[in-house]
């Protein structure tokens, strides 16, 4: 007898898994541990309300900002923003009272005199509630940064939050969605979009000196093993344990974020779909069980299900252009993120060091000739920034460059760089990623939370990389 294709997935059970159409799944991934998959993709389709893409808000003279999260980043944070013309911190919450109190204490020697939020795990809404905060700035764990950032754009504050925006393709829909009916800013704290390599590449790929962009490759593999196992580093162990039960690429944005900028993703082309796949886990295990036989702290994470060492993920995008990331926290592998530009007329490598450029088929440049291409190609905002940046700190000064540029946009009534869009799709990877991994590297479709409008929005990192701005670091 002859069986057609949806009889074979009924008799197999396939049809009930959402595998369907040639090969692609037909539902979407929710909230990984158990790798389930929601029976409704329709759950997932995005109408657009209203297009941020170049939305602008009111000017802002000053932006009061209140953070969340004074922990690792925040306090660096702090550091940053009290260096910004026109910035006033004027709240700071974190769930340690000791944590809050070390804030206060980077920021008064600027006259800053932040509210204080501290002692529970709601005392952050109060930030939000306040008349005198334009701006929330999350730095907490990863799994609060989507309800944190929908609440406060739901309270009329603009919102920039650390990596990743969301977890899950609900949580990203909610960010687009509340981002578009409230008109609040939902900016993703991509810091390697601005550092200084990345931005050369992106305005040398503007200007065509590599050609059509065919190919891009990122990373983040950093070794974080004795970090992700300390007892300090990370509060309650909340990085260790994003590790557990969820096999994929958690932290995608770092190599993807400046890779879609050159490719205009969003902006006149869009991720299609990944594949992805993981190794098995040879390090967190052992890691786990050796910390254990000395330290009883140590027991309740031995015999857990540790994700895979390295994930590489493959995206292909509508254009057809095709994207690697790989994600790797555990080996002892010098620090990476890649960052690989391939075109029809040239390509640019940063890692490893030092950062290369070669032209039609001749090869890898000379020094020389590599500094002439620099000098050529650096953006007006690093020549008016830059060195103030790298002086102020911040990651070699990305950081403090992307803060600049944050608070520049909104004094100025200027669209951010990076908008709700960005966070959307580039935080997708992970849910997807795991999605395809558990599926033996089935292919998942990206959604597109634009609604069809990357087909005509216009770029905005271009204002960035032209605009010098009018805000001053001090």
């Amino acid at each position: 007898m002859k069986t057609n294709r949806r009889d074979f997935l009924k008799k197999t059970g396939l049809a009930g898994a959402g595998l369907t159409g040639a090969g692609w799944i037909g539902s979407v991934p929710t909230r990984n541990p158990q790798q389930t998959v929601d029976a409704n993709p329709a759950d997932f389709v995005h109408r657009q309300h209203f297009n941020m893409n170049g939305y602008a808000a009111p000017a802002l003279d000053t932006v009061r900002v209140g953070v969340i999260g004074i922990g690792n980043r925040g306090r660096a944070a702090l550091s940053r923003l009290v260096r910004i013309e026109g910035v006033q911190i004027t709240a700071l919450s974190d769930l340690y009272p000791e944590t809050v109190e070390q804030g206060l204490e980077r920021v008064r020697q600027y006259d800053h005199n932040p509210a204080l939020y501290s002692g529970g795990e709601e005392e952050w809404k109060q930030v939000c509630d306040r008349d005198d905060v334009d701006l929330v700035y999350i730095c907490t764990p990863w799994h609060l940064h989507a309800p944190q950032a929908i609440h406060a754009m739901e309270h009329d504050k603009h919102v920039a939050t650390e990596i990743p925006a969301a977890q899950t393709l609900e949580d990203c829909r909610k960010l687009v969605e509340t981002s578009e009916r409230t008109r609040k800013h939902c900016m993703m704290l991509e810091n390697v979009c601005y550092d200084f390599f990345e931005m050369l590449t992106l305005n040398m790929t503007r200007q065509g000196f590599f050609g059509d962009i065919v190919h891009g490759e990122g990373a983040y593999i950093h070794e974080l093993l004795r970090m992700n196992f300390s007892k300090t580093n990370y509060a309650d162990q909340w990085r260790l344990k994003e590790n557990i039960d969820r096999n994929g690429n958690l932290y995608p944005m770092h190599g993807l974020g400046s890779i879609a900028q050159i490719m205009d993703l969003n902006y006149g082309d869009r991720m299609d779909y990944l594949v992805s796949v993981s190794s098995g886990d040879f390090q967190m295990g052992t890691h786990a069980e050796k910390l254990a036989a000395e330290d009883d702290f140590w027991k309740p994470y031995v015999d857990c299900n540790y994700r895979g060492n390295m994930n590489t993920s493959i995206i292909r995008t509508a254009k057809g252009r095709t994207i690697m990331l790989q994600h790797d926290v555990t080996s002892p592998r010098p620090y990476t993120r890649i960052h690989l530009v391939s075109g029809t007329r040239g390509t640019a490598l940063k890692y490893p060091p030092p950062a290369r450029i070669a032209t039609d088929h001749t090869g890898w440049v000379s020094e020389e000739e590599f500094q002439e291409l620099e000098e050529r190609y650096t953006p007006e905002i690093t020549r008016r920034v830059g060195e103030m940046a790298r002086e102020v700190g911040g990651h070699g000064g990305m950081d403090t460059l992307m803060d600049w540029r944050l608070i520049d946009c909104l004094r100025n009534g200027l669209p951010l760089d990076m908008d709700v869009y960005d966070a959307a799709q580039w935080s997708a990877v992970i849910p997807l990623s795991e999605w395809s991994v558990a599926q033996g590297a089935m292919p998942a479709r990206i959604p597109d939370f634009t609604d069809g409008a990357w087909k005509s929005n216009r770029r905005l990192m271009d204002i960035g990389l032209s605009a010098g701005g009018t805000t001053r670091l001090i």
